[in-house]
């Protein structure tokens, strides 16, 4: 049984409840998302689906099987959705996955993708440190302050928070509701906010 599904982030919009309630939701799109081999126990150790996005330029053409033999020049991401059981005849190399079969309105769900990069950012934005007073003299508004002792460790701690690189992380947000599913575009409106920029590979696994 598939229990996970890859898909291209679109971005948010916002969708009205029977209650006329506004609710945040995530656009995620599986069009371009083919398969691209099924693997099994007896050839490959284990049971998995290998799907891939197809790279820009070829998503207007017809998929062809010679592009299973340069999966880096015609698909940009090549990832595996494991499986419990050996696939059932519904799932065809070069088709997208099935995701009706997978997911239903109200299903709980496990997004994981990769966060936006920060670049350099300081302790305030990276770690959530109080900011130094604004008066009275002081010279320490947005610091790091003192990081260790001089004399009896003599040395800064492993792991201690300082400045340095932010974002582009495997970030992985649970519990997150199925808002609404369409078979024509083959999107899913996920609850809430999901990792990652428009346009980035997000992983839905269904909650256990």
């Amino acid at each position: 049984m598939v229990n996970g599904l890859w898909g291209k982030k679109l971005g948010m919009a916002q969708v009205f409840a029977e209650d006329k309630k506004v609710i945040p939701v995530t656009v995620v799109d599986t069009t371009q998302w083919l398969v691209t081999n099924i693997k099994t126990a007896d050839r490959d150790g284990y049971e998995a689906i290998q799907v891939g996005y197809v790279r820009p330029r070829y998503q207007q053409q017809v998929f062809d099987v010679g592009w299973l033999k340069a999966l880096k020049k015609y698909f940009a991401y090549v990832r595996e959705v494991r499986i419990d059981e050996p696939a059932g005849e519904e799932i065809l190399i070069g088709k997208p996955l099935p995701f009706v079969s997978i997911f239903a309105v109200g299903d709980k769900v496990d997004v994981s993708g990769i966060t936006k990069g920060r670049g350099f950012a300081g302790v305030i934005k990276r770690h959530g440190f109080t900011g130094g007073r604004g008066s009275h003299g002081s010279k320490l508004h947005r610091r790091t302050g003192s990081i260790g002792f001089m004399r009896t460790q003599g040395r800064v701690i492993k792991g201690k928070k300082m400045p340095g690189h932010m974002g582009v992380d495997r970030c992985t947000v649970r519990n997150l509701q199925i808002s609404a599913v369409d078979p024509e575009k083959n999107i899913v409106l996920v609850k809430g906010a999901i990792p990652g920029f428009s346009g980035a590979p997000v992983f839905l696994h269904k909650n256990r």
